[in-house]
């Protein structure tokens, strides 16, 4: 099994530029050769180039530095130095790129193919053949190349999926991303068993799909590091909707609407914008008899809110269907 990473801190360095050259025409039959200095290559850069087919950034883990050649020397006869090759470095789709010491962002490849230059390769010096003039006939100078830039980046991998399931640990959020999608997530009775994000593709409304992620589960205090913190929340800052678990089951011994505050107060320590996306509440494990029961009261609860609620039972399907289907009108609505 593929390790998952979501964060990276790495050093680039472009190639310098090749000094220009000062020479000059030694022929037999010209006893006053003009300056024949060619100009230095260009260094090459570092790009990052982000690809579809890399899921995390464990290669960033094991190869920290990448550092572009330099480009070559000019030489006499007008021989100019070679340009150095650009440094390309693949990143998964979905990297955010910031300065590591600052902070500042520096892009977001969100798309196959997307670039970013982090680190410029110097450009090479000219030869003294480019400084003859009419008043100056035989230069004897010529240009360094510029120096290489160097940076410390960190990439933050966040995944680009359209609908975040969210709800504490065990409100059965691997077993409803594996039965509404091919997800196979790890699932058992302890918390965090969820220890990555998982990502699979719901289709609905006739062939239409959507990308869903179950982010590992959140418990009181996560925003101040308790459990496993809330470093998983920024998978769902893409998401458009985000469908909200609550546990009705009698065996955890949990309120689930005191569950729904606590989370949502989660969300909103982290970021204002998550509190603001659509939530689909839907109590789950419905199919326990007195998680039924209490079905009755948690839509009293919500009705006075005026949220509908959408009870399933990831466990059975019941009520799979009309939740998938509630998902896709919502993402509907704010894809138009």
């Amino acid at each position: 099994m593929v390790k998952f990473v979501d964060e990276a801190k790495i050093y680039v360095k472009s190639g310098r530029g090749g000094k220009g050259c000062v020479s000059f025409r030694r022929e037999k039959f010209v006893p006053r050769g003009g300056p024949n200095g060619g100009d230095g290559g260009n260094g090459g850069s570092v790009i990052l180039i982000a690809r579809q087919n890399m899921s995390s950034l464990l290669d960033h883990r094991y190869k920290q530095h990448y550092k572009a050649e330099n480009g070559e020397h000019g030489r006499g006869k007008d021989q100019h130095g070679k340009n150095a090759p650009t440094l390309l470095v693949p990143v998964p789709v979905g990297t955010v790129v910031k300065d590591f010491f600052t902070g500042e962002i520096l892009g977001d490849l969100t798309e196959d193919g997307d670039t970013l230059v982090v680190a410029k390769g110097g450009r090479g010096g000219r030869g003294n053949a480019r400084f003859a003039t009419p008043t100056n006939r035989a230069p004897r100078y010529a240009e360094p190349g510029e120096e290489a830039e160097e940076r410390t980046l960190l990439l933050e991998l966040k995944l680009l999926a359209d609908v975040g399931i969210i709800g504490f640990p065990n409100a059965g959020k691997s077993t409803l991303i594996s039965r509404i999608s091919a997800a196979r997530p790890k699932i058992a009775d302890y918390p965090f068993t969820t220890l990555i994000p998982n990502l699979g593709v719901v289709s609905y409304n006739e062939g239409k799909t959507f990308v869903v992620a179950d982010i590992p589960g959140l418990i009181k205090g996560a925003h101040e590091g308790t459990g496993l913190g809330i470093k998983f929340l920024r998978h769902i800052e893409r998401t458009k909707v985000l469908i909200h678990l609550l546990d009705l089951s009698p065996l955890t011994e949990r309120d689930p609407i005191e569950d729904y505050h606590q989370m949502n107060g989660e969300l909103k320590a982290y970021s204002a914008d998550l509190i603001k996306k659509p939530q689909i509440i839907a109590p789950n494990k419905i199919d326990i008899t007195e998680a039924r029961e209490k079905l009755k009261e948690i839509k009293t609860y919500f009705n006075k809110l005026g949220i509908e609620v959408f009870p399933i039972s990831s466990a059975t399907g019941e009520g799979l269907q009309v939740l998938i289907k509630e998902v896709g009108k919502r993402l509907e609505i704010l894809r138009n």
